[in-house]
């Protein structure tokens, strides 16, 4: 039972960002390059936060106030993930196969953000998935059996703003729309502070909501990315 838990939260949580990676990602090495780049930013990000919530020893125990610096440094490195990226546009098409690499702007910037979301899913779920094999019995001593199952789709949630909001961040900054940039990191705030009701056991209060924010940052994002419904239901009546 422990290792189908396992499985199904794997998938669950990283079902649809591999799907994204092989279908989207996988055959262009440059896209790999800046997915990974993105990821390494990430990873420096939570370095930094770390580090901020080791050195104010008084706020260790509080997660607001870990949650607050890391959202902040966070969206810094998402800056800098933007800047980084519009600066070796040139250099970046040259070495691409695809030429138009560079041209569609929205294309580097999903690429990153899911770049950014992957190695931050795999942060939150690892120790969890880890726990998830055995030994151990779901539900004893106070717990719940949907602790598993919530932490993957909360997983899932996140990979997915993140890369929604890498699309509405860079959108913003090219087209100095700062109210995009306002929603991103209004909405990384909020996902995030409702991830603390987890502490007691308040899943709904958590999964409903960041679902909402998710589907609303979706449709944002399709925007900004330059779709539109009727070539949305253009491409899907081709498909069907």
């Amino acid at each position: 039972m422990t290792l189908a838990e396992f499985f199904s939260c794997s998938l669950l949580a990283f079902g649809a960002p591999l799907a994204m990676f092989a279908l989207t990602i996988a055959n262009d090495p440059v896209r790999i390059i800046i997915m990974i780049a993105a990821a390494f930013a990430w990873l420096l990000s939570f370095l930094v936060s770390s580090l901020v919530w080791f050195a104010v020893v008084p706020l260790r125990s509080q997660l607001a106030f870990g949650m607050v610096f890391a959202v902040i440094i966070q969206e810094a490195f998402r800056y800098g993930t933007y800047r980084l990226l519009r600066k070796t546009e040139a250099g970046l098409k040259e070495i691409s196969e695809n030429h138009n690499i560079s041209n569609n702007k929205m294309e580097m910037a999903y690429v990153s953000g899911l770049g950014f979301g992957t190695m931050s899913g795999a942060f939150a779920l690892v120790n969890v998935l880890a726990d998830s094999v055995g030994p151990g019995t779901l539900g004893l001593y106070g717990g719940t059996e949907f602790f598993f199952v919530t932490s993957a789709a909360m997983t899932l949630c996140m990979i997915l703003l993140n890369t929604f909001w890498s699309i509405i961040f860079f959108s913003g900054l090219d087209d100095k729309n700062y109210m995009k940039i306002t929603w991103v990191v209004g909405s990384h705030f909020l996902v995030s502070g409702l991830s603390l009701l987890n502490r007691n056991q308040w899943y709904a209060a958590t999964i409903l909501p960041s679902y909402i924010v998710l589907v609303a940052t979706a449709v944002i994002a399709f925007r900004s990315a330059g779709g539109t419904t009727k070539g949305l239901m253009q491409t899907l009546a081709a498909r069907s």
